[in-house]
Order: structure tokens, then sequence, then C-alpha cells
């Protein structure tokens, strides 16, 4: 099976008609007033995504929202503010160049990369490009530079899933893929014990998806942009959360990639499969819940996700649930 997800899309709202106070506070906090804005669309972030152009000739990407738009969103850039801020110059992400916060409205400025996200389906040549950065990301990141949250309490509710399905009885969900039904106890079982295998001590920036990667115009340089979900974790935590969106989008089998890199060949196996187990619950369980504001593929996003996650933990397991 190779599920097709979505694109993945949010309600974008064009510069212009960002409040005119808005407007003003982020150009004060750059420096020069907007004179060019071109929206950018891709990715689940509701609000503004411009590039723009300065009336002093410098160039930046700007996203801002409110809750409004939708309710999460402006945690999500406070929390992008704070780690943006923090992150190393080794690490190839756009420098936070400004952000405003007025209480309402959160902004932020970034550096505009002249890049586009990878080609999905996926092209295998981009892939190993993308597979080699997030390899070298992890070793960059390896001590944690950044005081970010532990993976074991960043996402302990959402990795739950399988468990929280089971308390509301879903095993009659008709939406629910049949092996699900049939294992749902058991899977949540298999995820209990996810976070003492997920823990680590290398920044991971939480969503690797192709919606927020950026392949640069000169050379093919990968930048991995969007980091509000950065949290701390063990060394191959992003690539097997990348992995079943990569399916989703065209990409090979999870399960080939992950053993053939360095960090999948040095991870605990059981404990990829207990986080696998994690993962999938958290996809499946998330993709039935109602469309949130302004984000309006996001559930057909995560059963694309879901499927991919699911098909690959029934490969690790092997005849182990039938």
């Amino acid at each position: 099976m190779n599920p097709t997800a979505p694109p993945a899309t949010g309600v974008r709202t064009p510069w212009r008609q960002l409040p005119l106070y808005v407007r003003e506070g982020v150009e004060d906090a750059l420096g020069a007033p907007v004179t060019e804005a071109v929206t950018q669309h891709g990715g689940f972030s509701p609000g503004v995504a411009a590039r723009v152009r300065l009336a002093d000739g410098r160039r930046a990407f700007v996203k801002a929202v409110s809750a409004e738009a939708n309710p999460g969103s402006p945690a999500l850039h406070r929390a992008e503010v704070r780690n943006a801020a923090a992150l190393p110059d080794s690490v190839p992400a756009p420098r936070l160049l400004a952000s405003y916060d007025d209480g309402a409205w959160v902004a932020l400025a970034f550096e505009d990369i002249d890049g586009r996200q990878p080609r999905v389906p996926w092209d295998a040549g981009e892939l190993r490009s993308v597979l080699d950065a997030v390899d070298r990301l992890s070793r960059v990141l390896t001590p944690a530079p950044v005081d970010a949250p532990s993976v074991a309490e960043a996402v302990a509710r959402p990795f739950r899933g399988w468990q929280r399905l089971v308390e509301r009885g879903a095993q009659d969900d008709g939406r629910l893929d049949p092996w699900v039904r049939r294992n749902l106890p058991a899977l949540a079982e298999l995820a209990a014990p996810w976070p003492q295998y997920a823990v680590g001590d290398t920044l991971a920036h939480g969503d690797l998806r192709a919606d927020n990667m950026l392949i640069t115009a000169d050379g093919g340089r990968v930048v991995f942009v969007d980091w509000p979900h950065a949290l701390r974790a063990a060394p191959w935590f992003d690539l097997l959360l990348m992995l079943p969106c990569v399916r989703a989008q065209g990409g090979p089998d999870p399960e080939d990639v992950f053993t053939t890199q360095r960090v999948g060949r040095a991870a605990d196996p059981r404990g990829v499969t207990a986080v696998l187990a994690g993962v999938a619950g958290f996809f499946v369980r998330g993709s039935l819940q109602p469309d949130p504001p302004g984000l309006p593929t996001l559930r057909a996003f995560q059963a694309a996700q879901g499927a991919a996650a699911v098909d690959w933990l029934r490969k690790r397991l092997g005849p182990a649930l039938p």
C-alpha cells in the first residue's frame, strides 16, 4: 500500500489584508516599509505567509497569525520565535530577523531563502539529499543547544492515541482499518513504553515534512524551516517521524530507508517499534478529529500518514499481531 497525502494547505491571508497596525508593527521591527508581498502556498500554517521586498531593497519571509484564524497558532508562532532565536548558526535554518506580538497578532520575519520545497511525489535524488541533511542535523544538534522540552513531556498526550481510542470504545469505529480495530488494545500496550526509548539529548525539529524544507537554488542545499515543535529526543526520532509522511507522498518503503540510515541502524529495534506504535496512534486518532479552523486538509493528511505508519508497523510486527 502507498497512500497518497493531499496537499499541505493552510488558509492564507494576503499581506494587505492584515490590520494596518500589524503591518506597521512588522515594518517597524524590520526597519523599513514593505513595498511588495507575494503570498506563499503549502504548509499547515494559517494566516499570512509571504515573501516580501522592503523599501531599502532587502527581502524577508513574513508569517503572521491571530487566534481568530486558528486558536492554537499564536502559541506556536511564539514558540517558534523562542526556538529560532536560539538556534546556532551551524543549523541549516533561516535566521530570525524580527518578531512582532501585540497579544492578539503574532508575526515573525525570517531571511528569505531562495529555494523551493522538495518535489512530491518524492524524487529519489532529492530524498537522498534530504536524508543526508537530516543525518547531519542530528549530529549538529547533539547535544541539544536549545532548552527545549523533552519528547516525553511534549507529546505525552498525543502519543497515547491508541489508548485514548480504547477508552472511548473505538473498536467499533468503521473509519478504522480492520487490523487496527482487531488489535486496538494490543497496539495501546505496544505503544505504552515509547517514552523510555524516545528520550535523548538531540534537538529534534519535531515536524519534518516536505513543506517544512527548502532546497536552495544555489547548489541544492537543504534548509529546514518552521521550528515551533522543537524538542529533545533520541537522534533517530526526527527520521522516524518523517518517514510515514515521505511514504504517503510517494516515497519508498520506510523500513528500507530507516534501516539503512546511520541513526536507524544504531537504534534499539524494540524501541523503534514502540515509538512507531505511538506515532501511528497519534496520526490515526488525529485524523478522526474535526477539521481545525484554517487547516482544511490537515485531517486527510494525517489519515494518509497514519495509514503509512500502520503499514510500516505491521511490517515490523509480522505475525506477532495477525
